[in-house]
């Protein structure tokens, strides 16, 4: 395998100052970051839709707990003392387009071209867009039930959530604001704040690009190779903008920084993302939101409900995973505290859990399923090392 190049996937214009949490001095930037989130829920569903209701009252409960869990300061908002690192940012977002959702994109614009020259042709376009906007909306409404049915678990295991949390690197925040409560609904409103920012893409594309049925036996299966394409590189982009996201303080503070703000567990899954990184990857980045509305359900779906799943970490809890699942994982360890690993984090090359690793893996490429490879290449990160060792000790405890 050739040797990845270390100077691409750490290349930085701006300064690098690596960030992990949020702290009280970026309530302006956090403000502004939740305003603009805000904004696009607005704009995208309109001033009078119940989800647009809903967005603004998530982002209002968002920043009002926020100096509660970090404290307030004030201090010149990064965006306008360091304006450049916007440019940078939009660079960043630019050079990380990929072939994939250039090909989904010219996909769908070659659909509309046809339905535009064949008018009389039995297209059922409205047809299909309304079911499209009917899957929408199974979607969120399904995958918010499943997450409250995560929050529940949480809120009636409350004590041994906080429990287990004393005895990792989240000590020293629930000694800041001990409410465990308010931390597991801060985790929840997270979680579903990001899940309606991830979505606007996909609901813009439904809403205004045209779908035919005629077309769609073609395109699906053409939607289904695109995106089994795109899996064999999703590891790579995904390291790239992680970096980026914990490197660069402004992708940090307007991009990525929620996703860590909240405790470790499912109820803040969606797409490994924080509010407005999840749209940005989704315009430039993702191909999914251009598939026929059938087969961007289906990932959709998927990947949001694996999201859930895969954040949980915080045994005893639903979803509960075994423990083979953290056996060839480190993802937790970066919600634990470490910056390391940017990459997925899975490691199933272990011939002592070959067959759990299969199962667990199953349908993924090789470059996800040892996507943990690319930080051993890149960095001096170890997969068998001190903190790991302590988490899944913790895990034993517990679990049984």
């Amino acid at each position: 395998m050739e040797q990845p190049d270390a100077k691409h996937f750490h290349q930085m214009y701006g300064i690098s100052k690596p960030r992990l949490a949020y702290y009280n001095a970026d309530f302006i930037d956090y403000t502004l970051m939740t305003a603009i989130s805000t904004a696009l829920i607005y704009l995208t569903f309109g001033p009078r839709h119940w989800m647009t209701l809903l967005g603004v009252l998530l982002a209002a409960f968002m920043i009002a707990v926020f100096p509660l869990r970090h404290g307030f300061a004030l201090r010149m908002p990064l965006i306008l003392r360091r304006p450049q690192e916007l440019l940078f940012m939009l660079i960043y977002k630019i050079r990380n387009i990929n072939r994939y959702v250039v090909l989904a994109a010219v996909l769908l614009v070659l659909e509309n071209v046809f339905i535009y020259f064949t008018p009389d042709w039995p297209h059922h376009v409205e047809l299909m867009r309304t079911i499209g906007m009917y899957l929408f909306f199974i979607h969120f409404i399904g995958m918010t039930a499943y997450r409250t049915v995560v929050l529940v678990d949480h809120l009636r295991k409350r004590e041994l959530v906080r429990e287990f949390l004393m005895q990792t690197t989240w000590k020293k925040y629930l000694e800041t604001q001990p409410s465990i409560t308010l931390q597991i609904f801060h985790a929840y409103v997270t979680g579903v704040l990001t899940h309606i920012v991830y979505l606007v893409p996909w609901y813009l594309v439904i809403s205004y690009a045209n779908f035919s049925a005629l077309a769609a036996p073609l395109t699906c299966v053409l939607n289904f190779v695109i995106q089994v394409k795109y899996l064999n590189i999703h590891n790579v982009l995904f390291y790239r903008e992680h970096w980026l996201g914990h490197n660069s303080e402004m992708e940090f503070l307007y991009l990525h920084g929620t996703h860590h703000d909240a405790i470790p567990s499912g109820l803040i899954g969606v797409g490994g993302n924080g509010h407005l990184e999840g749209f940005l990857r989704h315009v430039m980045g993702f191909p999914t939101q251009f598939f026929n509305p059938a087969v961007g359900f289906i990932f959709f779906t998927w990947l949001v409900k694996q999201d859930i799943d895969g954040h949980q970490y915080i045994p005893c809890i639903f979803p509960r995973r075994s423990r083979h699942f953290y056996e060839i994982t480190q993802h937790s360890m970066h919600h634990y505290g470490r910056l390391q690993p940017y990459s997925f984090g899975l490691k199933t090359d272990q011939p002592e859990l070959a067959e759990e690793a299969r199962k667990i893996t199953r349908g993924l490429p090789d470059s996800l399923a040892n996507s943990a490879k690319l930080d051993e290449q890149l960095t001096d990160f170890k997969w068998d090392n001190p903190a790991y060792r302590r988490f899944l000790d913790l895990f034993d405890k517990y679990q049984k």
